[in-house]
């Protein structure tokens, strides 16, 4: 039995004996990518969330069915040890991934530094369904979990310069 890949019309299974007709899986397409690179630098003491400036993409779905694929690539520096960087991402003002209040729990959003002066990254990724054609915004934003400062795109000691990146993808529905 042979299976047959079409791009545009999704996965198309053969007949096969005691069926009447082959089988068509639907197809999702990649209709647009958007993507922002952040390559300057941002700090915070907050233990309240806070926007990190420049790390934001903003998409126009062309369909209100449309899904929008997030993905996130980022690291981070602290100033002391045993402190955490905590990131939410939102749409717009929503916050559609923000992590639980206890930092040990979200391992895809928290990472934990036990040396002030080691990059730390992180990663996210989030399927998301804002059903409208406007114009969309997400972002990202940032807050430590006590006392003491977190650094997007570097280490305590400013010697080294990263980057991070938000991408986001509409797939048809």
């Amino acid at each position: 039995m042979s299976t047959i890949i079409d791009g545009s019309a999704g996965i198309t299974y053969p007949v096969v004996a005691g069926a009447s007709s082959a089988v068509q899986a639907s197809s999702s397409k990649v209709l647009q990518v958007v993507s922002t690179t952040k390559t300057d630098t941002f700090s915070t003491t907050s233990t309240s969330f806070v926007d990190v400036t420049g790390f934001n993409v903003t998409i126009t779905p062309t369909s209100t069915s449309s899904q929008i694929l997030v993905f996130v690539s980022s690291n981070y520096g602290t100033s002391t040890t045993s402190l955490f960087g905590v990131f939410n991402l939102l749409r717009g003002s929503t916050n559609i991934c923000q992590p639980s209040t206890s930092p040990t729990i979200t391992a895809t959003t928290v990472s934990f530094q036990n040396s002030t002066d080691v990059i730390n990254n992180w990663s996210m990724l989030f399927l998301d369904s804002p059903a409208t054609t406007s114009a969309t915004t997400y972002k990202i934003q940032a807050r430590t979990t006590a006392a003491g400062t977190i650094y997007v795109n570097r280490r305590n000691t400013a010697d080294t310069a990263q980057t991070s990146t938000i991408t986001v993808m509409e797939i048809a529905a």
